[in-house]
C-alpha cells in the first residue's frame, strides 16, 4: 500500500484495511485452485462443496472492498498514487472473483469425468495447475510489497502457461482420434484445462494492474517484445 503520509490517520487505516481485504481475498483463491484440482481428480464430492462455498465468500470479499473502495472515491478524493491503488483493488478484486468462479466450474465440470485412460492426461493438468498456482502466489506477493520486477516475472510465465495448454489440448485430441469412446471424458478434460489457462490469464491481469499502480504506465508498453526479452527469436 502507499507510504503513510496522510494528515487523516484513519485514511491510512482505510488503506490498510483494502490491503488486507485483498490479501485475504487472494488467499481463498489460491486454497481454493489447489483444492479445485484435488476435488476433481479424487472425485472429491466434499472437497467440491467446499470450493463452492469458498466462492461464496470471496464474492462476498469483493462486495466489501467493492463498498469500501468508492466510500473512499467520495470522501477522499485520491489523488495520484492513492487514486491509483484504489482503483487497482477494485480491479484486483474483480481478477481474484472470476479466479475463484473459474477453480467453481472446474468442480462442476470435473465431477462428470470418469477415470482418464492415460495417466499423463491427470498429470499434465496438475502440472498446469501447480504453475497457475505458484503465478498466483507470486502477484499476490509482488501486490503487497510493490514489487513490479516480480509482477513483470509472473507476466512473462504467462507464456509457459499457454504452451502448456496447448500441448495438453493436441494431447487430448489425440487421444480422442484413437478411440472415439474417449470424446467424452476429454473434452470435459479440456474445459477442465481451459479454466486453469483462464486463471493463468487473470493472474496476468493482475501484475499489468500492479505494474501501471506503481509505475503510472502500462506495462504492455513498457517492455519490448516478449522474444527480445527472452532472449528468443524466430
Amino acid at each position: 500500500m502507499p507510504e503513510s503520509k496522510h494528515i487523516v490517520r484513519a485514511y491510512d487505516d482505510e488503506l490498510q484495511q483494502l490491503n488486507e481485504m485483498i490479501g485475504r481475498m487472494g488467499g481463498l483463491a489460491e486454497a481454493q485452485i489447489d483444492d479445485a484440482i484435488r476435488a476433481v481428480f479424487e472425485h472429491d464430492t466434499e472437497l467440491a462443496k467446499q470450493v463452492a462455498r469458498s466462492d461464496a465468500k470471496v464474492d462476498e470479499l469483493e462486495a466489501e472492498i467493492n463498498a469500501l473502495a468508492l466510500k473512499l472515491l467520495a470522501l477522499r478524493q485520491p489523488m495520484a498514487i492513492d487514486l491509483r491503488y484504489i482503483l487497482s483493488a477494485l480491479r484486483i478484486a474483480s481478477d481474484l472473483e472470476r479466479i475463484a468462479d473459474h477453480a467453481e466450474n472446474m468442480c462442476r465440470r470435473g465431477a462428470t469425468i470418469a477415470e482418464p485412460p492415460h495417466p499423463s492426461a491427470v498429470a499434465g493438468i496438475q502440472r498446469l495447475g501447480k504453475l497457475v498456482l505458484a503465478m498466483l502466489k507470486d502477484v499476490l506477493d509482488a501486490s503487497l510489497s510493490g514489487d513490479t520486477d516480480k509482477a513483470v516475472e509472473v507476466w512473462l510465465r504467462d507464456e509457459e502457461v499457454d504452451d502448456l495448454y496447448g500441448s495438453l489440448f493436441r494431447e487430448y485430441l489425440t487421444y480422442m482420434m484413437e478411440n472415439p469412446r474417449n470424446i467424452g471424458s476429454y473434452t470435459t478434460l479440456l474445459f477442465v484445462a481451459k479454466n486453469v489457462e483462464r486463471i493463468g490469464d487473470h493472474v496476468t491481469n493482475i501484475a499489468e494492474t500492479i505494474y501501471f499502480r506503481v509505475k503510472a504506465k502500462p506495462l504492455k508498453d513498457s517492455l519490448p517484445d516478449r522474444d527480445e526479452i527472452t532472449g528468443e527469436s524466430d
